[in-house]
């Protein structure tokens, strides 16, 4: 509450819009600081309403009100441990969207269709947690499952959240593509980066970009289907490629192709300790297979163990449907699990 009162008096401040780029920084932790706020009030006043109902349902033996009070503080214990897990995100970019690229390893049709199955588990996370989950590029496989996908997740924290996500996810299971039934091990990659402020200036160097259009095989429309609106940007010093067919025009597409390239490469910087990115070189654009970080074992047993951290659940299912608390907790250092 200190920190809000100190921004709002800055904020009134005559002269205060004269440094826009900080300007532009402190309304928007201000705006963040009062949404965080909002949220307790309303969780207090919620509470507040079911210990009425509580109340009410007691004294009349209201069977009604009783379920009412019960599936609503549910939901409120949910909302606070959300909010809780909230407080632990503290690094420069938790706060930020999230750009989550996923690739199949080796393994054919089997690495393709586990790809796809991440792909489906984190988009059913981001609309469990109300996230605007946007797929920015998909590639689909030839017989099945999909080659790559880029999808942005936007919301307060998304990044912080999804940040440990990062790393090679490991599948036992019994093949649904092998006529003998078969056991088999399957790998995909699953790159997480922040979307990067505008107010970041990262120079790339334009000779180091191809620029390559293609007919977009995804939504959109006629108009996507008929033009080759769709663009990949392979940066030539890394080997980094991204891709956006999900605008309707080649411009917007080209424009957020952009920004995911700057916020991949600005992210692979700082974790090169790189001060330009004219100094990255080499190929960076996939994880080192054999590194798991996560295994997800669907026969002869069922269980989800992260390698990192030790988190386990049993209940695969509800893990492949977008319940990834226990691993997000035990990400950010705390110790509850399912």
């Amino acid at each position: 509450m200190e920190k809000l009162k100190d921004l709002e008096l800055e904020v009134a401040l005559p002269g205060f819009w004269d440094d826009l780029e900080r300007a532009q920084k402190t309304t928007k932790e201000k705006g963040l600081l009062e949404k965080r706020v909002k949220e307790w009030d309303d969780s207090r006043k919620e509470l507040e309403e079911i210990s009425l109902l509580v109340d009410m349902a007691d004294e009349e033996s209201d069977a009604e009100l009783e379920k009412e009070a019960i599936d609503r503080f549910a939901k409120l214990e949910k909302y606070l441990e959300n909010l809780r897990l909230k407080t632990l995100l503290c690094g420069e970019y938790d706060a930020n969207n999230a750009i989550l690229s996923i690739h199949p390893g080796a393994g054919g049709t089997e690495a393709k269709d586990w790809a796809e199955m991440l792909l489906r588990m984190y988009l059913r996370w981001a609309e469990q947690n109300g996230y605007k989950a946007t797929i920015l590029d998909l590639q689909s496989g030839a017989e099945a499952g999909i080659d790559s996908a880029d999808v942005i997740i936007e919301g307060d924290n998304a990044y912080g959240f999804l940040q440990n996500e990062r790393g090679v996810h490991r599948l036992v299971r019994i093949s649904p593509f092998n006529a003998q039934g078969k056991r088999q091990t399957s790998f995909a990659s699953v790159d997480v980066t922040p979307e990067i402020d505008g107010d970041i200036e990262v120079e790339i160097n334009p000779e180091d970009l191809r620029i390559d259009t293609y007919r977009s095989s995804g939504a959109g429309g006629q108009h996507v289907n008929k033009t080759d609106s769709a663009v990949r940007i392979t940066h030539l010093p890394t080997g980094i490629v991204v891709s956006c067919q999900n605008e309707r025009s080649q411009i917007q597409n080209k424009a957020f192709a952009m920004k995911v390239l700057y916020a991949k490469l600005f992210a692979l910087a700082k974790q090169e300790h790189k001060d330009k990115i004219s100094d990255l070189k080499g190929n960076f654009s996939q994880i080192a297979w054999g590194s798991q970080i996560r295994s997800y074992v669907f026969q002869p047993y069922t269980m989800v163990k992260d390698h990192r951290t030790g988190a386990e659940v049993g209940n695969v299912e509800a893990v492949m449907n977008g319940n990834l608390d226990a691993f997000i907790w035990a990400s950010l250092g705390d110790d509850k699990k399912d």
